[in-house]
């Protein structure tokens, strides 16, 4: 498998206001260990210290996500928090999360694609919509506490080091078609031609009903749906660049009918149309 490259992406693609978070919170990407890169985007931490609560808003990657997180109240020690672990499925609609007074996320987020191979016995759809307890899906460490190791050090290398350990432990197992399944969407996500289920299938030189196998059981949604994410994406990057775009020059861009396709979409997703969103944004 080709290794991807070792540095974190750098885009705020899928966080509807990235200014606002940014400006809230400490938001770090970090990369895994090199065993793992082939399966990974990143981790990402997040540590935060609120005096008024803040929503926070994200149009979820078609990825899975394993999540340790610690939740406390302002100025009590760690060790007054409650900490979780949980696997977060392929989020379907806008995800939103209210951080309030002080907390800690550690997050390992999977290439789509690249989960299977740490959770063999099911497929990735299983998880999609969902938000589960850890121990559903991996046998617990009797030998360590992973919450604690991972969320009890203040330094990101500690943290990572731990994140590492952990997925180490489980895998990853050898999986031909996790491969060619994060091979597939990696081609949807660069090459702008691929707008129909019929042009990956042509592409991958598999059956649209194949293709539907090869995506529900490792990528957790349907190809479909992966190609219409990732226009959203990037019309809600495009929305928050500076001026106003050419929303029907953007709509063929992305492979839509017409303009009020991508408008239905985005607000769909997102919750307003793409020219309140890009105004607010920019008034922020």
């Amino acid at each position: 498998m080709a290794t991807t490259d070792p540095r974190p992406r750098r885009d705020t693609r899928g966080i509807v206001d990235p200014a606002e978070l940014l400006a809230r919170v400490r938001f770090r990407r970090h990369v895994p260990a090199p065993e793992l890169r082939p399966y990974l985007e990143h981790y990402w931490l997040i540590d935060w210290e609120l005096p008024e609560p803040y929503a926070s808003h994200l149009v979820p990657h078609p990825s899975v996500n394993v999540v340790f997180q610690r939740y406390g109240p302002l100025g009590a020690p760690a060790a007054a928090a409650s900490a979780s672990a949980e696997v977060s499925g392929v989020g379907l609609g806008l995800f939103t999360q209210k951080l309030t007074d002080t907390g800690r996320v550690c997050g390992v987020q999977f290439r789509p694609g690249g989960f299977r191979p740490f959770a063999p016995a099911w497929p990735v759809s299983a998880w999609t919509g969902r938000r589960v307890p850890l121990g559903e899906v991996f046998a617990d460490d009797e030998e360590a506490d992973p919450l604690a190791a991972v969320l009890s050090p203040d330094e990101d290398h500690a943290r990572v080091a731990a994140l590492d350990a952990f997925l180490l432990a489980h895998g990853p197992a050898p999986d031909p078609a996790a491969e060619q399944a994060m091979e597939l969407v990696d081609l949807i996500r660069s090459d702008r031609t691929v707008r129909k289920v019929s042009r990956l299938a042509s592409a991958s030189g598999l059956s649209a009903r194949s293709l539907q196998r090869l995506f529900a059981g490792h990528v957790g949604v349907g190809p479909k749906w992966v190609i219409l994410r990732y226009r959203i994406h990037e019309a809600l990057e495009r929305a928050e660049a500076a001026g106003v775009p050419d929303w029907a020059a953007l709509a063929a861009e992305l492979g839509y009918s017409d303009q009020a396709h991508l408008v239905r979409d985005f607000t769909a997703t997102i919750g307003v149309p793409p020219t309140a969103y890009a105004r607010a944004v920019s008034v922020a």
